[in-house]
């Protein structure tokens, strides 16, 4: 494969999702020409316009902007999210080189010492929290991240002279079996994506690959209880541990922030203040540690920091906190993510009536675990439920948010429309709101906080 320096402009099929456009910035960054298609114009694909990236949303087909039709020059980027499109028909016939957004990140790990976090829960949040440490020791990374961090305000983060680049392992489409990781932690392997592994099987066989990859120089960090073998050490983590490597202990609330102990080994180092409430923001801070001591850094330098990490968008993100009344948004897609965000909830504001409205993710995720859906949306007290995003995907005849919603054991539940939502909860609300789901319901984030807003004026 040519060298990704030897071109001059890079060209993105589907340039606006959360992982391709942090690509097209670096290379922006680099001194490349970008330009790119998306299907639709977001908030997101509007900073890049004006980052200088040229974004356009009809297909052009072999319209394609002259200065992007030279196969020697550019570098063709894709989206396996997009199944067909004649501009990618075009680059296809004309010998141009195009790569999945995955390959590309394989050889940049093969450029940098590639810290990846794998895992199908926590893998944003704990790559941002790895990348906020290695700023604040002041080691640096450039980073690759699947969401916006809060502490950088973006989605990549660059450094000049830093050995190191965090980045996202994504287990979709058999993504992260492209990179070459120096080390890496695996936060959780629960079954997801059976559309694209087939089984479960198929899908613990993919990370077990992935683990395999690891340079055996390197660490292999994971979540005790996976047990995946690695050429590299393995360490293992885990909260109130007596056989993991790193367990925190003693978990507590002072002063609003989550304070645990944390033992390595037989040495038990006291009060850690962790900026993210939940145990499993407990969980994920401990894989990044593990990471960082394995690496060779001073644990206690890593205490302001953790306490510092403000999180990432959309992941346990606060936009109403009031002493009556509190939203927030998160991106939870799993049954697994879902039952972790209403404990959290539930450990932080005890007694207080929790309201979900939740948008499931694929057609094929909502068959695969409705049981496990119903159960733990039927923590909530009172549930709106909005229709089936779809993604990718085709309808799949019987699988809709109405038949979810006649598996979940609780009362107070109703499928609505997005537009719905808003005149659904006119009425005054109290204790805690909750968006959830990672299609586009972050749409409704914006008008939900000024309806809330404004009730908690009015009180």
């Amino acid at each position: 494969m040519k060298q990704l320096a030897a071109f001059d402009r890079v060209y993105f099929v589907g340039i606006g999702g959360i992982g391709m456009s942090a690509l097209a910035r670096f290379f922006k960054f680099s001194g490349k020409q970008v330009a790119g298609y998306d299907k639709v114009e977001t908030a997101l694909t509007q900073q890049l316009s004006q980052e200088g990236i040229a974004i356009h949303y009809e297909d052009l087909g072999s319209d394609i902007p002259s200065a992007y039709q030279d196969p020697v020059q550019t570098l063709v980027v894709y989206t396996p999210a997009i199944k067909e499109l004649q501009e990618l028909a075009f680059f296809q016939a004309h010998s141009f080189t195009i790569l999945k957004r995955a390959e590309v990140l394989g050889a940049l790990t093969q450029t940098y010492k590639g810290l990846c976090v794998a895992g199908t829960h926590g893998k944003t949040t704990t790559s941002s929290l790895l990348t906020h440490l290695l700023t604040q020791l002041e080691v640096g990374c450039t980073s690759f991240l699947g969401g916006i961090a809060s502490n950088f305000d973006s989605n990549l983060v660059l450094h000049a002279q830093s050995p190191y680049a965090v980045i996202e392992a994504d287990e979709f489409d058999r993504s992260f079996l492209q990179l070459s990781p120096f080390a890496a932690i695996v936060t959780a392997a629960d079954p997801d994506h059976l559309d694209i592994y087939g089984s479960q099987e198929a899908f613990a066989a993919g990370f077990r690959q992935f683990t395999m990859r690891i340079d055996p120089k390197g660490f292999c960090i994971q979540k005790e209880g996976l047990q995946l073998q690695s050429l590299a050490p393995v360490f293992t983590y885990a909260i109130d541990s007596k056989t993991a490597h790193y367990s925190f202990i003693n978990l507590r609330y002072v002063n609003g922030f989550q304070v645990a102990d944390l033992k390595i080994g037989d040495q038990v180092q006291e009060g850690f203040e962790l900026g993210l409430p939940g145990i499993h923001n407990a969980e994920n801070a401990l894989g990044c540690i593990a990471m960082l001591h394995c690496l060779g850094f001073d644990i206690a330098a890593l205490r302001p920091a953790l306490k510092s990490f403000k999180g990432v968008k959309r992941r346990f993100e606060y936009h109403l906190r009031t002493d009556n009344l509190v939203y927030i948004d998160d991106y939870a897609h799993h049954p697994t993510e879902i039952n972790a965000l209403i404990s959290s909830v539930r450990a932080i504001y005890p007694g207080q009536k929790i309201t979900g409205v939740f948008q499931p993710h694929l057609f094929s995720r909502t068959q695969d675990f409705a049981a496990e859906f119903a159960q733990a949306l039927a923590q909530l007290d009172s549930l709106y439920l909005l229709p089936i995003y779809p993604a990718r995907e085709l309808p799949i005849p019987g699988v809709s948010s109405e038949w979810l919603a006649a598996l979940t054991p609780i009362q107070n539940k109703i499928v609505l429309q997005p537009h719905e939502v808003l005149t659904a909860l006119q009425k005054p609300q109290e204790g805690v709101v909750l968006t959830i789901g990672a299609g586009d319901i972050d749409r409704l984030v914006g008008p939900l906080t000024a309806l809330l807003q404004m009730q908690t004026l009015n009180r």
